[in-house]
């Protein structure tokens, strides 16, 4: 509704979902990165397989996981839809933020209302790669006390200072906010060598100086889908406990 248009997401249900008919169950917001689609986490990311495989062997809670199309303006993933707009090579890897990040709660409330799912934070989460990285830090400060649960995974998050060094007082009041709401995970996680290693680092110094608190996972690599599944592999586990 916000953004006058119908889009297409990916929901995942675990095993049992259409049996269990009086279970409700947490949700995970999973965000893909620039050049993404509702399809990558799917398609390059192995988010069914991974998530299949936690649940089977009793490491993570059964979960749905919802897979939207980060750029606003793009409806679908190419193909899947007749007469809907098509991204091409240049505009699907559009930084889309400011209309995804407002129209988020259309998403919250769909999938509130069409799936047997908790409705409180406690059983919210919300992550993504990338620019869903980027997505998923302003999304969790922009609605305080909507997620429990909070994973930037190689995040296009910027920085809470300017390029004076000074603290961007609406970024600090948001996250201020964030944290009196409470939540129970902050999660940031980058490879050593990835091009937005010392942006995290940055982000971090900027937690560090106003007491926000976040636990921080370094790993090997790059910007690349290794460590992208790696990071939901070991993530996932740590949810709705």
């Amino acid at each position: 509704p916000t953004l006058g248009m119908q889009r297409r997401m990916t929901v995942y249900t675990p095993a049992g979902y259409e049996k269990n008919t009086k279970t409700k169950y947490p949700v995970l917001y999973l965000l893909h990165g620039s050049g993404g689609d509702e399809d990558a986490w799917g398609d390059l990311g192995r988010a069914v397989q991974i998530l299949d495989n936690l649940i089977a062997e009793g490491k993570a809670e059964p979960m749905i996981l919802v897979m939207p199309n980060g750029v606003y303006f793009n409806q679908a993933a190419p193909g899947v839809a007749v007469n809907m707009f098509q991204p091409t090579m240049t505009n699907s890897r559009s930084q889309s933020t400011v209309e995804v990040e407002e129209s988020f709660p259309d998403i919250i409330k769909y999938i509130e209302a069409n799936y047997r799912v908790y409705k409180d934070k406690a059983h919210r989460a919300v992550a993504g790669l990338s620019m869903g990285g980027g997505h998923t830090a302003t999304v969790s400060r922009d609605f305080p006390g909507t997620f429990d649960y909070v994973g930037v995974y190689s995040g296009a998050v910027g920085s809470i200072k300017d390029r004076e060094g000074n603290l961007n007082q609406d970024m600090v009041n948001k996250l201020k906010a964030q944290q009196k709401a409470g939540y129970k995970l902050y999660w940031i996680a980058c490879g050593n060598t990835d091009f937005l290693y010392q942006q995290n680092l940055e982000y971090m110094k900027g937690l560090d100086e106003i007491g926000f608190t976040y636990t921080w996972f370094e790993s090997e690599g790059g910007h690349t889908w290794d460590n992208w599944r790696m990071y939901l592999d070991t993530f996932a586990p740590m949810l709705f406990k």
